[in-house]
């Protein structure tokens, strides 16, 4: 059980850090224009996404999963600081839930 239940968080932040990653990485209009809003520059963007992606594939080896929890924790918390800053405080609190996820999973990935 504990073993389907690592997979499963591991492909749920997979595909949630490679499509939030990916849409920073690929300069889509609204997150331009949300970094924007909130006065980050898209370089930062940017680096958000390559944070997000890099976490996102981290998590698939066993060997890099803890570190890659770690990295896709930051990386969306660094999300929603930002959306707590642009005042958005329901989608920031929803944004914490892969935080969350990804603590779980580091707790339940062997050492």
């Amino acid at each position: 059980m504990a073993k389907l239940a690592i997979w499963v968080l591991v492909a749920v932040l997979t595909l949630l850090s490679l499509a939030a990653g990916g849409a920073k990485l690929a300069a889509m209009p609204q997150e331009i224009q949300f970094f924007e809003n909130v006065g980050i520059s898209t370089t930062w963007m940017l680096l958000l996404g390559i944070v997000q992606v890099s976490g996102g594939l981290l998590l698939i080896p066993q060997k890099t999963r803890r570190t890659g929890s770690v990295v896709t924790a930051a990386g969306f918390l660094a999300s929603a600081a930002m959306i707590f800053v642009a005042g958005n405080i329901g989608f920031g609190l929803m944004s914490l839930l892969p935080v969350a996820l990804a603590f779980l999973l580091y707790l339940l990935a062997r050492k």
